[in-house]
Parts: C-alpha cells; sequence; structure tokens
C-alpha cells in the first residue's frame, strides 16, 4: 500500500480515509465514465520544474522501470478514464531503456531524460467542492509482541484461507467468503473483534494498544518494536471487502469533534480519552486490513507499494489508478506543514500507491516515510494544489522524423 497505504494516508485530515495498498486490477476493464479530456501543458508551466533534484526523481523511476518492464507489453496499469497513452506496459519500454542511459546523480541530464521522453498532461476536472486535494501517510512504529500477554492482547492477523476476490457474473469484482457454493460478505470488523478469527492460528503479532491496530490499518503498513527491540515490518495482505467510513466524518456527525478539529491527532485524543467508547466507535468502520511480515530488504526504504517497489518519502504518491497509471512521474505543487511552517511543495512524485478513499483526479496522499516526524508531517498535510502527469512518449522529443515512427498524437 492501501500501505501503505500501505501505508497511506494520516491518510486523510478530513476523513480520515485509508490508505492500505490493493492490488493492481489487470484483468477486465473496471467501470469508469468514458475517457475524458486531458490538456497538454509545457514543462517551463510547472510550478520551479527547474529547481527540483530530478536526479533523485530519476532514481525513483528506474526502480519502477524494473517493475514494470517485467510484465507482459499489454498488462494494464490504469488510466482508463483518460486518453493519453501510458495505460499498458508497452507504453513505457522506450523510456526505460533510456532512462538507464542517464548518469546518475546529474541534475541536468535527468532533467533532459523527462523533458525529451514525457509530456505534461493535465488531469481531467473532478468532482470535489474546493478542488484538489492532497493528503500524508506514513508508516507507524508500534509497540507489539510475537506472543500474547500482559499488555498485548490485540491480535495482528493474517490474511484468512477463506477470504476471496473474483469477479462476479457482471465482471465487477467482489471480496469475501464462500457460503451454500455462493459469495457472501466477510465478517466485518465487530465481528472479527467478537472473535470470528480466534483459534485459527491467524495471528501474527499481538499489539499493546487497539488504537495502535486502527491506525496501522488505516496506514496499511508499518514497523512493530518487540521487547527485546527488533523491529518487525509488516504490509498489507489483503481487505476483508466490507466498505470504508471514515471515522472522523462519524465523529463530527456525532458532534464529538467540530469539523475543523479532525486530524489524526484529535481522533486518537479522543479514542485514548474515552477508552469504555473506543471499540464501539472503531467498529463504525467495517472494513478491516490484514497483514503480512515484510522479511528481508533494507530497513530504511519504505513498505512496498501496489507496483510491489519501495516506496520513497517525499518522492511516493498514491492516486487513483482509473486516472493515473501506476509508475507515472506526476508533477505535484502544493503546500505542507514541515516543523510546522508552511513550506511549498513542487517536486516530481511517482504513483507507486493506491488508497481505499484515494479516488479522482482530485485526490492524492503524499508519503512521507516513517517516524515520529514523518507520522505528524502526515497528520498536519492537507492542502490544495496541482497535479500535472507526465505521458511517456515512445521516441525522444528532438529526434527527427524520417529517424523514427508513429508516436502518440499529442498538441504540442
Amino acid at each position: 500500500m492501501k500501505v501503505l497505504k500501505p501505508i497511506a494516508p494520516l491518510c486523510a485530515v478530513i476523513a480520515l480515509c485509508g490508505c492500505h495498498m490493493e492490488f493492481p486490477d489487470t484483468g477486465a476493464a473496471q467501470q469508469h465514465s468514458p475517457h475524458q479530456a486531458v490538456r497538454h501543458v509545457p514543462f517551463h508551466a510547472l510550478p520551479s520544474w527547474k529547481d527540483d533534484a530530478q536526479e533523485k526523481a530519476l532514481s525513483v523511476f528506474l526502480a519502477d522501470c524494473h517493475k514494470i518492464t517485467s510484465l507482459p507489453a499489454d498488462s494494464s496499469l490504469g488510466g482508463e478514464a483518460t486518453s493519453h497513452p501510458g495505460r499498458v506496459v508497452g507504453d513505457w519500454q522506450a523510456a526505460c531503456q533510456a532512462a538507464r542511459d542517464v548518469p546518475m546523480g546529474n541534475r541536468a541530464a535527468a532533467r533532459e531524460f523527462f523533458e525529451q521522453w514525457f509530456r505534461p498532461y493535465t488531469l481531467p476536472a473532478g468532482t470535489r467542492a474546493g478542488g484538489m486535494l492532497f493528503t500524508g501517510y506514513y508508516e507507524p512504529e508500534i509497540r507489539g509482541s510475537l506472543r500474547r500477554g500482559g499488555m498485548y492482547q490485540t491480535p495482528v492477523y493474517r490474511r484468512p484461507p477463506d477470504l476471496v476476490r473474483e469477479r462476479d457474473a457482471q465482471g465487477n469484482i467482489v471480496t469475501g467468503r464462500r457460503q451454500d457454493g455462493r459469495i457472501v460478505p466477510y465478517w466485518t470488523r465487530a465481528e472479527i473483534d467478537q472473535g470470528r478469527l480466534a483459534h485459527q492460528k491467524l495471528e501474527m503479532l499481538w499489539l499493546a494498544d487497539p488504537v495502535d491496530l486502527f491506525f496501522l490499518q488505516i496506514q496499511g503498513s508499518g514497523r512493530v518494536r518487540l521487547p527485546d527491540d527488533k523491529v518487525i515490518r509488516v504490509g498489507f495482505d489483503g481487505l476483508n471487502g466490507q466498505p470504508y467510513v471514515p471515522l472522523g466524518r462519524v465523529m463530527v456527525a456525532q458532534g464529538l469533534l467540530a469539523a475543523d478539529n479532525v486530524n489524526m491527532a484529535s481522533i486518537r485524543g479522543w479514542l485514548e480519552a474515552n477508552p469504555d467508547r473506543a471499540r464501539e466507535m472503531m467498529e463504525q468502520n467495517p472494513n478491516y486490513v490484514f497483514f503480512r511480515e515484510l522479511k528481508g530488504g533494507d530497513t530504511q526504504a519504505g513498505a512496498p507499494g501496489a507496483l510491489g517497489v519501495p516506496l520513497v518519502p517525499g518522492r511516493s504518491l498514491a492516486v487513483d489508478r482509473a486516472y493515473i497509471p501506476l509508475g507515472s512521474p506526476v508533477w505535484v505543487h502544493a503546500q505542507v506543514q514541515v516543523d510546522g511552517h508552511p513550506t511549498t511543495w513542487d517536486r516530481l512524485d511517482f504513483a507507486q500507491d493506491l488508497g481505499t478513499d484515494i479516488k479522482g483526479p482530485d485526490r492524492a496522499d503524499l508519503y512521507m516515510g516513517w517516524g515520529p516526524e514523518a507520522a505528524q508531517a502526515a497528520g498536519n498535510l492537507h492542502s490544495g494544489g496541482q497535479m500535472v502527469v507526465l505521458v511517456p512518449r515512445n521516441r525522444p522529443k528532438h529526434v527527427k522524423p524520417a529517424q523514427v515512427t508513429s508516436d502518440p498524437p499529442a498538441a504540442e
């Protein structure tokens, strides 16, 4: 991820959305509106384009390319709701090959590569009142144990073997469990809390605080520190298929929080101040996330996103893949809080993750990393702004026409 959203986005500040990872759907086309209009813009129109460290962005792109080019050329990466190229793996092969020849650490060469091999496009207008909304997500670090005992009474469950995710007769993906030859809804959060999965040896870890589990599920991935200080990393491994109900929205509706005071800190503060009501409140969201242990890998790298590529703090983005194909470079212009001060965010990020509540062309989640500073930055991130998607060419911009074959049409 959603783990992000894993991992992700606090995921959403106003709605407290879930941003754990979901696996890309490479089967039949998803149900979306017909292709929506996009508009080509020049690179010089991107705010502060020449001020970004594109050599760092290039290393992220190369990691995406390593994964993308290992897939069949006709594999879908998303973008079904737009008309520009980049929707299948084959659209990326030429740019990925060219990226391997760019000198590493050379800012000018990296910038020239992106300008030659990509076209910037605006996204179609969304329906969100107030326009674009950016939020942030991160990997929490929480206390836990491999065994139940003492303060450690809250289980972290592996993916249950009876959880299925299939297409129905109408081509829609449904999640649930089999009963009497048909798929029925899987257990809700309340039913799981009541013990529906107990005694099945699905407990991977035991946490000290049920509120920690709730926020771990919202983020979609995290780091569990054991009593001996060993850290186990966990990542998203499935959903129960129940609808996601933003807890912040519920608390505002019940008069427990003011609409202008909904964020990770205020929601968590209420849950911790009202332990006798916390479980009932969290169960207002029937959605439930299952995890797997992330073995090996670099502990200084982020959890795997929807492409299976480690997320990079400040460079990874959770998006709606209907509008932005996974792996796409995305120029982001937004305002973020850094150490309590507003800072302009103008940089090239990458669509590497998905989120339960990240829907539409006007919604995105910025991955802030892990640890207390990342948690604070993610919790404070609630910003308008702009996204411009960089769409791959199948030949560089400055090659003479006689030397090339066809190129996807676009206004220059």
